[in-house]
C-alpha cells in the first residue's frame, strides 16, 4: 500500500493569515476602486509627511548612532553565534550579496535622475549651477548613504544576534525577547511578524514598480516595442517573477549567491565604462568634493526637518528623504532577514563596518559617476536637453547613454542589469518573506517561495494599475509607520541582550578552583608535543572523561541535583543538570578535529588534523582542550563550571541569556 502523502507546510497560520488577509484587502480596494485608493492614499502620504516627519528623521538618527556606538564599543568584539562560529561565506561573496539585496533597482532607477532633479530644482538657495551641482550631489549622498545601511543593519544586527547567539528563531519577533520574553510565542509576538511581512511586501513591490517602469522604458528605446500599454508591463512582471521562481527553487547557495555576483561583475563594468567614456578626471575630482561635503554636512542633514523654510521646502522634504526613509524601513525587513542568514560567524564589529561602509561606499561612488557624469553632460554637451527630460525618469537613463559612446550596447547591459537585479529581489524577497510567515523555520517546501513570489507579482501588479509608482510610494510611506517604532523597541532590545551577553562573556571562575599545582607535569608535557590521533582523543574520553562525569552526577544526585551523563552517537560525552525556567547546565567533551595550520611541516597519515578532547557548554562559549587533565582534575573543571554557572544565575543582567534556549552541546 503506498502512503498517503500529506500536505507539508512550515507556515505559522496566525501570522500569514492575518497578513495575507491584511494585503488582499488593501490590494482589492485598489484594484476594484482605484481613483478612492489614489486619493486617499496620497493623502495619507500627505498627512503622515507633515504630521509624523519629526519621528522618521529623529528615528533613522538613533539608528545610525546606536550601530556607530555599539561598533565601537566592547561588544563589538561578540560574534553572531558561538565564539567558534566561521563566516559561511567568503568576504567578497557576502559584500555582493549585500550590495544586490540592498539597492540594486533603485541605483539604477534614481543613480541619474535624482541628482539631475535637485539640480534643476535645489531645495536650498544656489547662487550658480556649480553651487546647485554640489547641493544636488549632498542630498544624494545623504539619501544613499550611511542612513540607509544604518536602517538595514539594525534589523540584520538584532536578527542575526539573537537567532544566533540567543538560539531564537530568526525572525522578528525574536528582536524583542528581552522586552517579552516567552511573550513572544503568543499574540503579540505575531502581531509584530504580521507588521513586518506587510511592510516588506509593499516594499520589495515599490522597488519592483520601479523596475518594471525602467525595463519598459529601455525596451522601448532600445528595441523600438510599444510598450506603454498596461498589459505589456504586467506581462513583463509575469515573465520577470517566473524567472525569480526557478532562481528561488536553487536555494540561497546557488541562485542568490551566484545571481548576486553577477549583478556586481556586470554593475562594475557598467560603472567603469561611465567613468572611462564620460569627463573622468572630473568624476574623480567630484568624488573627493561630494563625499568632504557628505561628511562634513552629514549632522545638519540628518536633523534637518525644513521646520524654518517654506512649505516648498516640506513638500520637497516629504517626497524625497521622508519617502527615502519609509522606503528603507519598508524594505529593513527584507534586507536584514537577508544579510542576517549569510552572516552567522562575524563579529558584531565587522557586521557593523561591513555593512555600513562597503555598500555605502559602492553607491556613493555609483552616484557620483552618473549623477555628476549627467549634469556635467547636460550642462557642457547636450545644452539643457538632458535636463529638459529629467521628469521621466522611466527612460532617463537610456537617454543619458546617448551622449556617451557605444550607447545601444550600454543600454542593453543596463536592460539586463536591471533585469537581473528584478529578479534577485523578487528570488530573495520571496525567500525572506516566508521565514516572516514560517517564524524562521530553516527548510520550508518549495511550493511556499514560489507563493510568495507570485503575490509580489500580483502585488505590483496591482497596485501599478491602481495609480503608479504613486499608490507604490504612498502605500510605502504608510506601512512603514508602525514598524519604525518597532524597529526603536529593537534597538532597546538589542541593548539589553549585549548587556547580558558581556555579562556571561565577563564572569571568570573563582581563584581558589584554579586546581592545577604541575602535578604530573611530564604527562602532560608529553601531550602537548605529541599530535593524538582521533582513536587516542576518544580512548581518553571513555576511559578518563565519562568516569569522571559519572562520578559527578552520582554525587549530585546524593545531593538532590538531578542530573545525567549521556553519550551521543558521534562520541561526545554531556553531563546535563536540569534547571527549570532556566538555560540548563551542560559540560559536554567530544573529539574535534582542524586542520593544521599551513606553516607546520606536513606529517603521515591523519597527523595533518589536530584532535582536541574540546569541552561545550549550553551558553555559546568557545570551549578549551581537556586532554592532558586525570579524572579527580576533570571533576575539579566540571565544579569550576558548576561553580560558574551558579554564579550567573544570581546575576540580575545575565538573566535573558541565562533564559533563553541553551546551545546544542
Amino acid at each position: 500500500m503506498e502512503p498517503v502523502r500529506t500536505f507539508r507546510t512550515t507556515l505559522v497560520w496566525p501570522v500569514f493569515l492575518p497578513g495575507l488577509l491584511l494585503i488582499a484587502a488593501i490590494l482589492g480596494w485598489a484594484t476594484l476602486a482605484p481613483a478612492s485608493a489614489e486619493t486617499l492614499l496620497g493623502s495619507a502620504q500627505r498627512t503622515i509627511g507633515q504630521q509624523f516627519g519629526w519621528f522618521y528623521i529623529l528615528a533613522v538618527a538613533v539608528f545610525l548612532i546606536s550601530l556607530l556606538g555599539i561598533a565601537a564599543s566592547r561588544y563589538g568584539d561578540i560574534k553572531l553565534g558561538p565564539d567558534d562560529a566561521q563566516p559561511a561565506f567568503s568576504l567578497p561573496s557576502w559584500l555582493a550579496m549585500l550590495f544586490a539585496a540592498g539597492m540594486g533597482i533603485g541605483l539604477m532607477y534614481f543613480g541619474v535622475g535624482e541628482p539631475l532633479q535637485h539640480y534643476l530644482t535645489p531645495p536650498l538657495a544656489a547662487a550658480n549651477p556649480q553651487a546647485a551641482a554640489q547641493q544636488a550631489m549632498n542630498l544624494t549622498f545623504h539619501h544613499w548613504g550611511l542612513h540607509a545601511w544604518a536602517i538595514y543593519g539594525v534589523v540584520g544586527l538584532v536578527l542575526a544576534y539573537f537567532g544566533f547567539r540567543y538560539q531564537l528563531p530568526l525572525s522578528l519577533r525574536a528582536g524583542l525577547y528581552p522586552i517579552l520574553g516567552e511573550r513572544i510565542h503568543g499574540p503579540w509576538g505575531h502581531a509584530v511578524d504580521v507588521f513586518a511581512l506587510v511592510s516588506t511586501v509593499f516594499g520589495i513591490a515599490t522597488t519592483l514598480g520601479y523596475g518594471v517602469m525602467q525595463l519598459a522604458a529601455g525596451l522601448q528605446q532600445v528595441a523600438g516595442i510599444d510598450t506603454s500599454a498596461s498589459g505589456f508591463k504586467l506581462g513583463l512582471i509575469a515573465v520577470v517573477m517566473g524567472l525569480a521562481g526557478l532562481s528561488a527553487a536553487t536555494g540561497l547557495d546557488k541562485g542568490v549567491r551566484r545571481l548576486s555576483e553577477l549583478n556586481l561583475g556586470l554593475a562594475l563594468a557598467l560603472l567603469l565604462f561611465v567613468l572611462l567614456a564620460g569627463p573622468t578626471v572630473y568624476l574623480l575630482l567630484a568624488f573627493s568634493d561630494n563625499l568632504g561635503g557628505y561628511l562634513s554636512g552629514m549632522v545638519a542633514m540628518t536633523f534637518r526637518t525644513f521646520s524654518y523654510g517654506t512649505p516648498a521646502q516640506q513638500d520637497w522634504l516629504g517626497g524625497w528623504t521622508l519617502l527615502y526613509w519609509a522606503w528603507w524601513v519598508s524594505w529593513s525587513p527584507f534586507v536584514g532577514l537577508f544579510i542576517a542568514r549569510i552572516s552567522r560567524g562575524r563579529t558584531i564589529r565587522e557586521f557593523i563596518v561591513g555593512v555600513l561602509l562597503a555598500p555605502t561606499l559602492f553607491n556613493l561612488l555609483w552616484m557620483t559617476v552618473f549623477g555628476n557624469s549627467a549634469i556635467w553632460l547636460d550642462l557642457h554637451v547636450a545644452g539643457g536637453a538632458l535636463g529638459a527630460t529629467a521628469a521621466n525618469v522611466d527612460s532617463l537613463l537610456f537617454r543619458f547613454f546617448d551622449y556617451l559612446p557605444l550607447s545601444q550596447l550600454t543600454s542593453g547591459v543596463a536592460i539586463l542589469l536591471i533585469a537581473v537585479f528584478f529578479i534577485t529581489s523578487a528570488d530573495s524577497g520571496a525567500m525572506v518573506l516566508d521565514s516572516i510567515a514560517s517564524v524562521g523555520a530553516a527548510h520550508s517546501p518549495l511550493w511556499q517561495r514560489l507563493f510568495w513570489a507570485v503575490l509580489l507579482g500580483v502585488t505590483a501588479a496591482a497596485l501599478l494599475s491602481a495609480g503608479g509608482l504613486k499608490a507604490l510610494q504612498a502605500m510605502t510611506l504608510l506601512s512603514a509607520l508602525p514598524f519604525t517604532a518597532i524597529m526603536l523597541l529593537l534597538c532597546y532590545s538589542l541593548w539589553r541582550g549585549l548587556q547580558s551577553d558581556q555579562c556571561h562573556q565577563a564572569q571568570q571562575p573563582a581563584p581558589a578552583t584554579q586546581f592545577w599545582s604541575g602535578q604530573h607535569w611530564q604527562q602532560r608535557l608529553r601531550q602537548l608535543v605529541q599530535r593524538p590521533s582521533a582513536a587516542n582523543v576518544q580512548h581518553f574520553i571513555d576511559t578518563e572523561v565519562q568516569p569522571a562525569l559519572a562520578t559527578v552526577a552520582a554525587e549530585l544526585r546524593q545531593n538532590g541535583v538531578a542530573t545525567d551523563v549521556k553519550r551521543s552517537e558521534d562520541g561526545a560525552v554531556t553531563l546535563r543538570i536540569d534547571q527549570p525556567e532556566q538555560r540548563d547546565f551542560v559540560y559536554s567533551v567530544q573529539c574535534h578535529g582542524k586542520p593544521l595550520p599551513a606553516f607546520l611541516p606536513a606529517s603521515r597519515g591523519d597527523a595533518d588534523m589536530q584532535y582536541l578532547a574540546q569541552t561545550g557548554f549550553a551558553d555559546g562559549r568557545e570551549g578549551y582542550d581537556i586532554r592532558y587533565l586525570r579524572q579527580r582534575e576533570i571533576i575539579a573543571d566540571v565544579l569550576r563550571q558548576y561553580e560558574r554557572y551558579l554564579s550567573l544565575q544570581l546575576q540580575q543582567r545575565g538573566q535573558l541569556l541565562s533564559r533563553a534556549p541553551g546551545h546544542q552541546a
